[in-house]
């Protein structure tokens, strides 16, 4: 089975590539992908590649970037904005030497945001790709690769009610991630909630566009969402030559999400 995620439009793929993401839970739920709106889809590509280890993919037009449990998708678009600012404030990833990747990245030229401990208590940094993408590192010599994917981390002012409203959704369950109590996880990634004192606006537009949750059995679980009252941007629907299923919805703080059916088979 081939599949592709796309916001509102089908990419045509032109050969299978083997499977990076998590084993779903026992709801048949895993993370799928974070899709970004970049001006320059080969700069980025370029710098996830050298900086972060992934690996490109390239499907028609949409480059697409695989990690260690979920996928990262370049669509040639001009951003609205960075993610600071939108819900989506920024993602991370664990880094199991975070010196020698803050030396590489500023040995070819590149500023580091800041560098502190983090919540875990572990070293932590953030910098900045290009498009106002925030990405926080967290250094974790226990990992068996160089990086692994590890969070997105949300900022509204009703971040609780938000998380709640992700574990209902999901059926997931309140997981405390160090000082942060307020996160949960799906299989391939952490979801961190916290507050914002400045005004923030939904992703659709932003460098960050939207993510993505496989789901297996789309149509199951879209049909019993919307039972419940929920609506959707782009109802579920199944492109039969490439056998893909997906949906989309925004949650009530404005992230843009997909669902999916098949990404797991590539």
């Amino acid at each position: 089975m081939r599949k592709l995620f796309c916001a509102m439009v089908t990419v045509v793929l032109s050969a299978p590539v083997s499977a990076q993401l998590a084993v779903p839970n026992d709801n048949g739920i895993t993370f799928g992908h974070i899709h970004l709106n970049v001006s320059d889809p080969d700069e980025h590509a370029r710098l996830w590649t050298e900086h972060f280890d992934g690996e490109v993919i390239q499907r028609g037009n949409l480059k697409l970037v695989k990690f260690p449990g979920f996928l990262l998708a370049l669509r040639e678009q001009e951003p609205t904005g960075g993610t600071q600012g939108s819900v989506m404030n920024h993602f991370g990833f664990k880094i199991r030497d975070l010196q020698k990747f803050l030396d590489d990245w500023r040995a070819a030229g590149y500023t580091v945001d800041r560098e502190f401990t983090g919540s875990e208590g572990q070293p932590n940094a953030y910098v900045t790709m290009p498009d106002g993408v925030w990405v926080e590192l967290q250094e974790d010599q226990m990992l068996p690769v160089d990086v692994w994917g590890y969070h997105i981390h949300y900022r509204a002012p009703e971040y609780e009610s938000l998380l709640d409203w992700y574990v209902d959704v999901f059926d997931l369950e309140i997981r405390p991630r160090g000082r942060i109590p307020t996160t949960t996880n799906v299989p391939g990634m952490n979801m961190s909630f916290a507050t914002s004192e400045d005004p923030v606006v939904g992703t659709k537009g932003r460098s960050l566009d939207h993510i993505g949750f496989e789901i297996d059995n789309l149509e199951a679980f879209v049909n019993k969402l919307k039972a419940r009252g929920i609506k959707f941007d782009v109802d579920y629907r199944v492109i039969e030559e490439l056998d893909i299923a997906l949906a989309f919805l925004t949650d009530p703080s404005g992230v843009y999400i997909e669902l999916s059916e098949g990404l797991d088979q590539f």
